[in-house]
């Protein structure tokens, strides 16, 4: 069975970061901006959790930049969105509301994701990096004056589960440019695998992916 990719889907590249950013140092909020620009200016649609913070901030730099944004939000509705969880939905051309909560949300915030872009961040991040990393998804770690860098190089340590799909980098440009190349090869490696574990017949027929 012959495998083609569709060319017509757009890489989704998911920003993960703190809602609140009094933690990140005085520049997260530009380098939050600079990763949503760079996420439209390289042609890949930017997914986020809807959310306050970091998130909301690579949001509005995607705008600006005239690019494409999606938000996964905790809540069953927009009124609940709004009013509940007291979210935004500034910067965003679609909204998806997932009814599951924060932990709930972030399954499939992730899962909806070709890579994982972590910012600055607390809990929710980590818990968000840790779906990403089980599932073996490619992983931008952004390095900044912020501690989660470190933590997750932490956390990696003394896993037993080992992913070698996450880099680290300081520049926002070079992340984007690194995990979207590491996207389209983990791509072809994974048409690659199924035909070594022989789940196709063999046949001439085309599956777009």
């Amino acid at each position: 069975m012959k495998i083609k990719e569709s060319k017509n889907f757009k890489i989704k590249l998911c920003v993960s970061g703190a809602a609140e950013t009094g933690h990140c140092g005085e520049n997260s909020f530009e380098m939050a901006e600079e990763l949503g620009r760079e996420i439209a200016r390289q042609d890949a649609i930017l997914v986020t959790g809807a959310t306050t913070g970091f998130p909301l901030q690579s949001a509005r730099g995607c705008k600006d930049a005239g690019g494409i944004s999606v938000g996964f939000s905790p809540a069953s509705s927009e009124y609940e969105h709004k009013n509940v969880y007291r979210l935004p939905d500034d910067y965003l051309d679609m909204m998806i509301y997932t009814g599951f909560g924060y932990p709930g949300r972030d399954l499939f915030l992730t899962r909806a994701s070709d890579g994982v872009i972590i910012g600055c961040g607390r809990i929710g991040t980590i818990h968000e990096f840790t779906v990403a990393y089980e599932d073996r998804k490619p992983i931008g770690i952004l390095e900044g004056d912020w501690i989660m860098d470190e933590t997750i190089k932490l956390i990696m340590e003394r896993s037993n589960r080992k992913n070698e799909k996450v880099i680290f980098d300081s520049s926002p440009k070079r992340l984007v440019e690194r995990l979207i190349l590491m996207i389209r090869r983990d791509k072809e490696e994974t048409v690659r695998a199924y035909k070594n574990l022989n789940i196709f017949d063999g046949s001439d027929q085309e599956v777009i992916l």
